[in-house]
C-alpha cells in the first residue's frame, strides 16, 4: 500500500491517502475507536471471472520505477506447486469456488489447501494495549525472517498480499496461517483501482481470493487498495471491510532500519494500525527493535480483526485532505 506522499506509477502527481486515526491519546481501550476511523464496510461485491485487467504489478513505495512489489522467483513452491496455484487463480473457477468458499464458511471447497491454522487466542483491546501491525505487498523473500521476528514476541500481524506474490509463494501463505496471523487481499497486481473499470475491479480482488483459497484454504477477510487509492466505484464494487492505517512509517521511502523502528515505537498508540511492507529488508531487520521496545511499554501485538473484537465495523471510511 503507498502512501499519498509518492507519484503513481505513471508519474502523476501525488495525492494524499490517509491520516492519522488513533490520535495522540494513550492508555488502553481505543481499539474499537480507532477502527470507526480506519475501517468501513463496503456496500456490494460480486466477483467476475476473466483475467485481471488494468495496470500491472506496482511498485511499492518510492520512486516511480523503483522495486516495489516484485515476482521473485519462489524458493517455497517451485515447478508445479507454483503452476498449481497459477491453475487455481484461473478465470473460469473464481467465481464458484469464491462462492462455494464463502457459502460453507470455510476453505474446505474443491481446489483449496487444507486450511491449517494456529490455535485462537482471546485478547480483549478494550482492556490492554493493543496494536495492529500490517504488512503490504509481500509475500517476498523477506517474509520468513519476518516471521521468526514476529513470532519472539507472540506477535500476530496482518499481511495484505499481493495475488502475484501468492501465487508465486503459496507455502509462505500457508505459513503465515498456521503461524495465526491475518491474510487481506491487496490485489492481483497492485494497480491503482480508481482508474480501472469495475469489472476491473472486482477481478484484481477475486484473484487474489482465489490464490490465497489455493495456497492456504482461507478467504481473506478484510482488503486494502494500493495507495489508499479510492473512489465511488472501488467503493461500490468492494463489499469486505477496508482498512487503511492510522501510522504510515514510510519505510518505503526511507529504507534505514533505525529510522523505521524511531517512528513505529514513536507513534504508535493504543488501537493504531501501523502501516510497513515486508518486501523492504530494512523493514524486517527494524522489527525486532520495535518490537522489544513496543513490548516494553505493554502492548500484545494483534491482527486487525483481533483489533476490532466483536464490533461491527462502522459504514466509515476514514480518508485525508
Amino acid at each position: 500500500m503507498e502512501s499519498g506522499t509518492r507519484s503513481r506509477r505513471t508519474g502523476s502527481a501525488a495525492r494524499p491517502e490517509a491520516r492519522s486515526a488513533a490520535g495522540a491519546g494513550s492508555g488502553a481501550g481505543l481499539g474499537v475507536a480507532a477502527l470507526v476511523a480506519v475501517v468501513t464496510l463496503i456496500a456490494a461485491h460480486a466477483t467476475d471471472p476473466g483475467r485481471a485487467t488494468g495496470a500491472g504489478p506496482g511498485t511499492g513505495h518510492g520512486a516511480p520505477g523503483s522495486a516495489g512489489v516484485p515476482r521473485p522467483a519462489s524458493p517455497d513452491a517451485p515447478g508445479p506447486a507454483a503452476a498449481q496455484v497459477r491453475d487455481a487463480v484461473s478465470a473460469q473457477a473464481q467465481d464458484a469456488v469464491s462462492a462455494q468458499a464463502r457459502d460453507a464458511g470455510s476453505g474446505n471447497v474443491p481446489g483449496a489447501a487444507s486450511g491449517v491454522t494456529a490455535p485462537a487466542r482471546k485478547v480483549d483491546c478494550r482492556q490492554v494495549k493493543c496494536v495492529a501491525l500490517t504488512f503490504d505487498d509481500g509475500p517476498g523473500k523477506h517474509t520468513a525472517a519476518l516471521l521468526r521476528h514476529l513470532a519472539a514476541y507472540d506477535a500476530r500481524a496482518t499481511f495484505f498480499v499481493v495475488g502475484q506474490n501468492v501465487a508465486e509463494r503459496p507455502g509462505t501463505v500457508r505459513r503465515l496461517v498456521e503461524d495465526g496471523h491475518e491474510i487481506g487481499n491487496h490485489t492481483w497486481s497492485h494497480p491503482d483501482l480508481t482508474r480501472l473499470t469495475p469489472a476491473a475491479v472486482r477481478k484484481q480482488w477475486a484473484r487474489t481470493d482465489k490464490a490465497v483459497l489455493a495456497a492456504a484454504g482461507v478467504l481473506p477477510k478484510l482488503v486494502r487498495p494500493p495507495y489508499g487509492a479510492l473512489n465511488g466505484t472501488v467503493r461500490k464494487h468492494t463489499k469486505r471491510p477496508m482498512v487503511l492505517w492510522s501510522v504510515d512509517t514510510l519505510d518505503w521511502r526511507y529504507r534505514d532500519s533505525r529510522r523505521v523502528a524511531k517512528v513505529t515505537v514513536k507513534k504508535a498508540r493504543p488501537g493504531g494500525i501501523v502501516l510497513f511492507h515486508d518486501i523492504h529488508p530494512t523493514t524486517v531487520a527494524a522489527m525486532p527493535k520495535a518490537l522489544k521496545k513496543l513490548a516494553a511499554r505493554g502492548y500484545h501485538f494483534v491482527t486487525v480483526s483481533e483489533l476490532l473484537g466483536d464490533a461491527k465495523p462502522p459504514k466509515l471510511l476514514f480518508r485525508a485532505p
